[in-house]
């Protein structure tokens, strides 16, 4: 499924996010800039600390205390909601765009059931009556797979499997049709079977419902299922975006082509050692001057660390550096995954 490009549910421009260091605020995120078509399916990936889940917190406005956002805008269906109240963006949290978190026992409220969870959201945006809305938790809880939804929804969360809690934390997102879903690593705790099983499962519900899907991870096969479009962060910003099919084939920037390189799976040669990325992303606050990949970049030259490369877009290709990997000719195959372990 292409997204029509016209029309989309979300625009981050020029984002910057500051979190509390030493007393002084310094950047964590950097000038992030995408969009989001409705119905799409867009990947942030990166390694941790890259800036991923803080962009995605910043779009929900729900930073922790001190963490502030500096400047840039945040424009859901065409409203700036970084220039909203704090009212009006609980009305607008659930209702229009939802988040799916990666811990759903800590995402969870242990003390409610099931079933009071899930309605919950329905009976505060004025959606449904408590009994209607009890009515379509039960609904809920059967159409993502959960046998005996009745049962489960007088249960408590710690009375459910990991598989299962997930399952209920995409019910709940979806629970008032939003227009748009953050789904911030929402397999990370499940085995490989159940992380397939979860993702058909989003995939499934999320075209039924029309809704734009920004999926975060550092997992580059689960991005590789999912998305459309993925943008890769470094050090706060983004360093690299493309069509999924694109950006596996023919990596741009070293530090997409460095992680890709240090994937394996079962075709991996146990005899083989499996390429690392040398040292450590930067923490905010120590980001150096010109490009932050520099020092850990196996073909950096003196105009990276002297300058900060931005993000441009030139034959089809957008990334920020000074020297890019050279382009793979089309093999034509649509395979990314197989094409990730090249």
């Amino acid at each position: 499924m292409t997204a029509n490009r016209a029309t989309p549910v979300l625009s981050v421009r020029d984002l910057h996010v500051s979190v509390p260091n030493g007393g002084e605020d310094v950047p964590a995120v950097r000038g992030v800039s995408f969009d989001v078509p409705a119905g799409a399916r867009i990947g942030l990936v990166g390694e941790s600390g890259s800036g991923k889940s803080l962009t995605a917190l910043a779009l929900m406005r729900m930073l922790s205390r001190g963490v502030k956002i500096q400047s840039g805008q945040v424009l859901l269906e065409g409203e700036d909601i970084l220039q909203k109240s704090t009212r009006e963006m609980c009305d607008i949290r659930g209702r229009r765009i939802a988040m799916i978190y990666q811990n759903p026992m800590s995402s969870l409220n242990p003390v409610l059931t099931i079933g009071a969870q899930l309605a919950e959201a329905m009976t505060i945006h004025g959606r449904v009556s408590k009994a209607a809305a009890r009515r379509r938790s039960g609904e809920l809880l059967g159409e993502v797979g959960i046998p005996n939804p009745l049962r489960v929804m007088d249960s408590f969360p710690y009375q459910l499997s990991g598989g299962m809690r997930q399952r209920v934390v995409i019910a709940m997102a979806l629970s008032c049709e939003p227009a748009l879903i953050v789904a911030d690593e929402p397999t990370t705790a499940l085995d490989v079977t159940t992380q397939a099983r979860v993702l058909a499962l989003l995939h499934q519900m999320v075209d039924s419902l029309g809704a734009a899907v920004i999926l975060i991870t550092h997992d580059l096969e689960v991005a590789a299922e999912f998305c459309e479009e993925i943008h890769v962060m470094y050090a706060g910003r983004i360093v690299e975006r493309a069509e999924s099919v694109t950006l596996f084939r023919s990596p741009r920037h070293p530090y997409t082509n460095a992680l890709l390189d240090s994937t394996c799976d079962l075709t991996t040669e146990v005899s083989k050692p499996i390429p690392v990325i040398a040292g450590q992303p930067p923490q905010p606050g120590d980001i150096p001057p010109g490009c932050a990949f520099a020092s850990r970049c196996a073909s950096v030259q003196p105009q990276c660390l002297d300058s900060d490369p931005p993000l441009v877009s030139e034959d089809g290709f957008t990334v920020a550096c000074w020297y890019p990997v050279p382009v793979v000719p089309t093999t034509g195959t649509n395979d990314i995954r197989s094409e990730a372990q090249r």
